[in-house]
């Protein structure tokens, strides 16, 4: 079973940048897609970036452009950079990996917070 621990949330003002990293532990993580997820206080929970085991990425509209999602498997970790926040990027921030035939998320992190004040 993979493990993965969140960090670098916390709070900003507006235009503000985060850097959010992931640790996995128990396997390494060339094996799987990874994610970034967030959700909002009362909203449900929606994909913020995307990356293959290939390098290639994905991004919600909401956030193309001033958000790079990175992955170093030597090191075994997942990041997120956040530039030019803005307060409707609020929420608690999830890492999730999946197996590449497997269309569901398998293992997910507790979250980390952020908040972004105007």
């Amino acid at each position: 079973e993979v493990q993965l621990v969140e960090s670098g949330g916390g709070s900003v003002q507006a235009g503000g940048s985060l850097r959010l990293s992931c640790a996995a532990s128990g396997d390494s993580t060339s094996n799987y897609f990874m994610g970034w997820f967030r959700q909002a206080p009362g909203e449900g929970r929606e994909v913020v970036a995307q990356i293959d085991r290939e390098g290639t990425t994905s991004y919600a509209d909401s956030v193309r452009g001033r958000f790079i999602i990175s992955r170093d498997d030597a090191k075994n970790i997942l990041v997120l950079e956040m530039n030019s926040l803005k307060p409707e990027d609020t929420g608690m921030y999830y890492c999730a990996i999946r197996f590449p035939y497997i269309r569901e998320y398998t293992y997910w992190g507790q979250g980390t917070q952020v908040t972004v004040s105007s």
